[in-house]
């Protein structure tokens, strides 16, 4: 997969790049705090109001428009093609709230899968299960809801995960096509000014600060008409398929990148350096998600990884940084990288190490110590001898054996 799809897909800054929208955002500060504050109070009225009031057309029009007010502006599109008699409802995902939105337009119940339960799920809108339970058992139990009649329609997110929106849509899991036969499609596109709509890692309470704190978020909804699975197709294909009609509706490509790579691309974002153009060659497997921008530090360390890499080839760039993030040391990341052979061929991709690591270099005391002063001694020896090897390679690498000898 390409790290550039999935770069574009989430976003890690709030605040733009541009300095023309960042000198926008500073002098609408003041007035974003003073929103903040005011919607802050209006919005646990309206809270209230929804508690209070019961499921019905009147609750879902008075609490839209009071959502209005807290900057959350709803639009709809061929609300005609809403087919009452379908239980399931699919959407892409962009917000911690998309939940919240679909329901201000119709009654519907999104299953709360992980997080908080009790409460704050209740108080969020979502419908607790016992997510602690196996896969076929939550499938079983919203088999089980969806074949109920009387109850409203289930709304899920098959990409599990949510995006900024803009790029693509996250792989569809295939489970909740197996639920029924027939689904209703629903696009939804949230626009904001001058700040991104989530960031990676952030709470639904941070989201919802900033949401009060924004001048506006615009959600439109759009209504595709119902889509059923086929003879002999599998949920996966019909799975596919309904992406794929999403992704025409939104604009967007339909990616095979999925929550999994998500959690993947954050870790390696936050702990591995990016490779540079002058400094660093791009290797084919470990360099996938790595980062596009550079600290000081960073160049440092990116320095000094490209150092152990010419004398350690075959050792991932990510086992490499990781080690040197622990170490700041060359030569250190060195000696524990050639005494730790099952770490520094972690990955399958990378071949094998071992053929570097003639038995020759490994010495080792022909017999358990006796004393803690002749267990230090074998390791010191053994540490030296991997340490003349790997300098011997260097040198060796660059042509400076001549010199090595002076």
């Amino acid at each position: 997969m390409e790290t550039r799809g999935i770069e574009d897909m989430f976003d890690f800054r709030r605040f733009p790049k541009d300095p023309v929208l960042l000198l926008l955002l500073l002098i609408y500060f003041p007035v974003g705090i003073c929103l903040m504050l005011i919607r802050i109070f209006i919005g646990v009225h309206i809270f209230l109001v929804s508690c209070a009031l019961p499921e019905s057309f009147v609750r879902r029009f008075i609490v839209r428009v009071m959502c209005s007010v807290l900057g959350m502006h709803v639009r709809q599109r061929n609300p005609r093609s809403r087919d009452k008699n379908t239980k399931l409802y699919i959407c892409n995902h962009v917000s911690e709230f998309d939940h919240n939105i679909i329901n201000l337009l119709t009654s519907c119940s999104t299953p709360q899968l992980e997080g908080s339960t009790g409460f704050v799920c209740w108080a969020r809108g979502f419908m607790e299960i016992h997510s602690a339970s196996s896969q076929e058992a939550v499938e079983e139990t919203l088999q089980r809801y969806c074949s109920t009649d009387g109850t409203p329609p289930l709304l899920l997110f098959p990409e599990e995960d949510t995006t900024n929106g803009r790029a693509g849509l996250l792989k569809f899991s295939s489970w909740p096509f197996s639920l029924t036969g027939s689904i209703q499609p629903v696009a939804l596109r949230v626009t904001r000014p001058l700040l991104s709509l989530s960031t990676l890692g952030s709470s639904w309470l941070t989201e919802l600060a900033w949401t009060f704190f924004a001048p506006w978020t615009a959600y439109h909804v759009s209504w595709l008409p119902p889509v059923s699975r086929q003879e002999g197709e599998s949920t996966q294909e019909f799975a596919n398929k309904v992406q794929e009609l999403l992704a025409a509706e939104l604009g967007l490509i339909s990616t095979k990148i999925t929550k999994a790579d998500k959690v993947e691309h954050i870790k390696r974002k936050r702990h591995t350096v990016p490779p540079t153009a002058t400094s660093i060659r791009p290797s084919p497997i470990g360099l996938g998600f790595m980062a596009q921008s550079l600290g000081t530090d960073d160049h440092r360390i990116a320095k000094m990884a490209q150092q152990v890499k010419d004398v350690l080839p075959h050792v991932p760039l990510s086992v490499i940084t990781k080690d040197l993030a622990k170490t700041s040391c060359v030569d250190t990341t060195i000696t524990n990288l050639l005494e730790n052979k099952d770490e520094a061929t972690g990955t399958s991709n990378t071949g094998s190490f071992s053929s570097y690591s003639p038995a020759a270099i490994k010495p080792a005391a022909k017999s358990f110590g006796k004393s803690p002063y002749d267990r230090h001694l074998s390791l010191q020896q053994r540490k030296e001898a991997l340490y003349n090897f790997a300098r011997r390679r260097y040198t060796e690498k660059h042509g400076l054996e001549q010199d090595a000898d002076h």
